[in-house]
Formats: structure tokens, sequence, C-alpha cells
């Protein structure tokens, strides 16, 4: 099946800034379920092999969308590097849910959507926030998780480190793959602090009524698998998918110039597709 894919998609946000989204869909006739797809930390829609992804999704019969949060430090006019390192020191979750929201009224009203059925997708830190979007917005139907984090808090340094923190207004983390040193103003902390009842992950997925599958790989470097068996616990309507030696990407990095998915993430994709089938 051929797919038409619509990039960089202007997305007007005036409590954060704008962003971009791309829309992948069948090229064919008909409405398709919307599925929504969130990026993690120091992620961006452009990523390694999200391309492929979107396209697998869009053959299975999906209009698959996929963005840009508005402050993870890429910019409209470059979109594929941290060009923004200030945006992306004063990113906060409450941005992110922001721009959530506005993916979702923007593309709800596309030709090709089935406004019936809206699904989100969200990976590692980008899961946190569609767990959270998921129990919160009456639209979404359903959600899947893959390699998510199971608490905002837990992200932030602890003790003397968070007294450090405040005290230098700002903390640094290095790219490993960039080598940039990427700031986080202390303004994230204070955000998350007065919205904290509404960033609860735990509560969010412990009061989740809608069909929500977890997937996490068993070689996950950056969030282990537990945090999955901890999602699964909490979440009443959830379904587990453990893939074994997979790690944190399911075999994608930055850049993938294969012309194929690779092996763990296509199993995703394939079991994904099916999870949603059978929900209707």
């Amino acid at each position: 099946m051929n797919t038409i894919k619509e990039r960089n998609i202007i997305i007007d946000n005036p409590e954060t800034k704008s962003f971009l989204a791309d829309c992948f869909y069948p090229d064919m006739e008909g409405q398709f379920p919307l599925l929504i797809f969130a990026h993690g930390y120091k992620g961006y829609k452009d990523w390694g092999t999200f391309d492929l992804m979107a396209d697998e999704f869009a053959k299975a019969g999906f209009v698959f969308v996929k963005f840009n949060f508005s402050h993870n430090g890429t910019t409209i006019e470059n979109p594929k590097d941290f060009d923004d390192l200030e945006a992306f020191g004063n990113n906060t979750y409450s941005k992110e849910m922001s721009d959530y929201q506005k993916v979702i009224d923007h593309f709800e009203k596309h030709p090709k959507v089935d406004a019936s059925k809206i699904i989100l997708i969200g990976h590692s830190r980008g899961g946190g926030d569609t767990i959270l979007q998921a129990y919160k917005d009456n639209r979404v139907k359903a959600l899947i998780t893959l390699a998510s984090i199971d608490s905002f808090a837990a992200r932030f340094p602890k003790n003397d480190r968070l007294e450090d923190y405040k005290q230098k207004g700002v903390f640094y983390v290095e790219n490993a793959r960039t080598k940039q040193q990427m700031p986080h103003y202390y303004s994230f902390y204070e955000d998350f602090k007065k919205n904290k009842e509404t960033l609860n992950i735990q509560f969010a997925a412990q009061h989740l009524k809608k069909s929500y599958l977890i997937v996490h790989g068993t070689n996950d470097e950056a969030v282990k698998s537990k945090t999955a068996d901890l999602l699964h616990s909490w979440a009443k309507n959830s379904e587990l998918l453990i893939i074994q030696d997979a790690n944190h990407t399911f075999g994608g990095k930055e850049p993938w110039n294969e012309p194929i998915l690779p092996i763990h993430l296509q199993e995703v994709t394939e079991y994904c597709t099916k999870f949603l089938k059978n929900i209707g």
C-alpha cells in the first residue's frame, strides 16, 4: 500500500510556541483511526527509525502523526538538530502537555481522520506524557507506551544535588550523540512542584479506564523493565509485552540508514497493530 506523507506542518500554540508535526496515512479513500506519537527525552520527530515506523502504521490503516514538542530544542527552521538550547532549558512537563493537547485538537479535524478513534503512543518520557493525556482526555480511546517512565519526580536531582540545582539555577546533561551540554533551568522543577498533582503518572495509570498496551525491552539501558511491571500493576485494563533482548529504542539509532525497521521495532509495530485492531 502506498502512503501519503505531509511533513513539517506548523502547529501554533500560544501557551508555548509554534512547533512541527508530520502526518502519514494510506493513499486510499476513507477515514482512519488517528495514532499520535510522542517522542522521548532528547528526542525529535525525525529521529532515527521514526519515519519508517510511521510508514508501517500508515500502511496498516492508521493516520500516524509524530511531532516535536515545542521546547525539545529543535526549531521550525531546523527540526533535526538541537539549535535552540535555550528553549530546551526552559522546557517543562506542563508545556509538553499543552503541546500534546494542541496536536490532538489539530489532527482530529484532518479530513482523513476518524475522530471517534484517537489513540496515543509515547516513547520513554513521552510515555509519561501519554499516560497523563490519555487519562484526562475523553477523546482518547486507547494508548500504547514504549519503554515508558513511571514518574516525573524521579527524573530530578535529589537531596544535596537538588539544593545545588536551586542555587545554580541550572544543571546540564550531555547529549551522548552530539556532545552538547543541554541545560535544564530550575524553572523546570518549580513548574513540576506547582503542578505535581496533575503530573502524577501513577495516579493517572491507576485511574485509566482505557485499553492500554505497555511495551518494554529486557535490555533497556535507560528505563529498567521493572518499570513496565509497575505500570502494568497500576493500570487495570493494561496488557504487557516484554521484548526479549530489546534495548531502550528497540534497535533504533540516529542516524538509521537501513530501508527496514530493526527486528525488535518491527516486532513492536506488528504487535501494536494487532492490539489496536482487536480493540476496534
